[in-house]
């Protein structure tokens, strides 16, 4: 996976995460066009991320006409809320530490 993918991934965790917050999630934004990527790649990662553990209620469809996707109660599980944190963190700690080094002579 490239570096590109996983920013892709994080977006729709995040996404999903903030369409929690609501009583009725928001499909009409939930496409590859919103996230600026091919309809191919979008439904890959969703299918990596449904495999993984990260998202449910989220389906596949693949019929004659192509794949698309089925949502029944999108919402991120236990595992898919623990990546945003660990990664959110990640992110904090080596802004942090790059912060640091820029400021510290001869690093």
């Amino acid at each position: 996976m490239t570096v590109d993918n996983f920013k892709l991934i994080f977006r729709i965790l995040k996404y999903i995460e903030a369409c929690m917050e609501y009583e009725s999630f928001d499909d009409d934004n939930f496409a590859a066009s919103h996230f600026g990527v091919s309809k191919a790649l979008f439904l890959n990662i969703l299918q990596t991320l449904l495999e993984a553990g990260y998202i449910s209620g989220i389906k596949i469809v693949i019929d004659k006409c192509g794949s698309d996707i089925a949502l029944i109660n999108p919402h991120l599980t236990v595992a898919g809320m623990e990546y945003l944190a660990d990664n959110t963190m990640m992110k904090k700690a080596y802004r942090l530490l790059k912060g640091i080094k820029d400021i510290t002579p001869g690093a």
